[in-house]
């Protein structure tokens, strides 16, 4: 799989999380340009991080796929997200269902476990919080 290259001007990113459409940092995307939906090969597992924002990390075995967003990103708009993510996020390349790679937003596989809930059975953020009864 391999990953477009960034332009001079913006990069597709894949949001799985507190960005995408109807959630609180939403805003921050203000600028990019909705490409549409889209869900991860089922490589990763998803963990609530304290039931504010999702956690994703690729697994070799036992992932799931993940649903998502994908927009087209300018480089100032970046800034902003960057700037609005919560400690631990980073950019990194995620694997997408079809067969392309993209840039998204992940969560090192050690700030997870064992604190954090595995949510994964949910296999998206907006299902998690659509089904959640409150903090474990």
């Amino acid at each position: 799989m391999t990953a477009l290259p960034d332009r001079p001007d913006s990069f597709i990113l894949f949001v799985n999380g507190t960005l995408m459409r109807g959630f609180a940092l939403h805003a921050n995307l203000d600028g990019a340009k909705f490409i549409g939906e889209a869900s991860t090969a089922p490589c990763y597992r998803l963990f609530s991080i304290d039931d504010i924002h999702p956690g994703m990390y690729e697994v070799s075995d036992g992932g799931v796929s993940v649903a998502g967003e994908l927009y087209d990103v300018p480089w100032e708009v970046w800034q902003r997200i960057e700037a609005g993510e919560p400690p631990n996020l980073y950019r990194g390349l995620v694997k997408l269902s079809d067969g392309t790679c993209e840039w998204g937003i992940l969560f090192p596989r050690e700030a997870v476990l064992p604190r954090h809930r595995d949510i994964s059975g949910f296999a998206s953020w907006r299902a998690y919080r659509n089904g959640n009864a409150g903090p474990r």
